[in-house]
């Protein structure tokens, strides 16, 4: 095969190998892969195997892209339960709009959880159904914030303003 383009298309594979691994924002992450599954079922179809290029067209790119959309979307939530006041809270509001931020830089949605007494959240927190919980402290008026995994943890500390709330983490 003396065809010139293969020798530009080739290398690219392993290139885009290399940057699909080396992401850290998902969702670039299922670009890139996108790419290299059209880039190998064309260079399948350039040698002659267009039964492979077809598998790897539908299985490996379309098929593959499409789950580990499903799956970032669906795994990259951090929930928060707090208490439903019924009433607009200014620093509940400033919280959460700052925790918003601080997981958004991560690609990160931050999803509120209202629970109507305390018990109720303590039990989903035990249970692990949520990832954090947010109660005012009556003493101090502070909002406390408890996680239960220590990557959302020094998430929050590191990108939130510590006079909004105190952070502790679950062991």
């Amino acid at each position: 095969m003396s065809d010139i383009y293969v020798y530009f298309l080739v290398p690219l594979l392993p290139l885009t190998a290399l940057m699909t691994v080396s992401q850290t924002n998902p969702y670039q992450t299922i670009v890139l892969r996108g790419i290299l599954g059209a880039m190998a079922a064309l260079i399948y179809t350039i040698f002659g195997a267009p039964d492979v290029a077809l598998t790897e067209a539908l299985v490996g790119t379309l098929l593959a892209v499409t789950l580990y959309a499903i799956a970032i979307r669906s795994s990259l939530v951090l929930r928060l339960g707090v208490l439903s006041t019924g009433e607009k809270d200014e620093d509940l509001g400033r919280l959460v709009a700052d925790l918003r931020s601080a997981a958004g830089e991560h690609h990160l949605r931050l999803e509120l959880v209202t629970y109507d007494d305390e018990v109720a959240l303590m039990q989903a927190y035990e249970d692990e159904e949520i990832h954090a919980r947010c109660v005012r402290t009556p003493a101090s008026g502070v909002y406390q914030t408890s996680f239960r995994v220590l990557d959302f943890y020094n998430l929050v500390r590191e990108n939130t303003p510590a006079v909004i709330y105190t952070g502790n983490h679950k062991s």
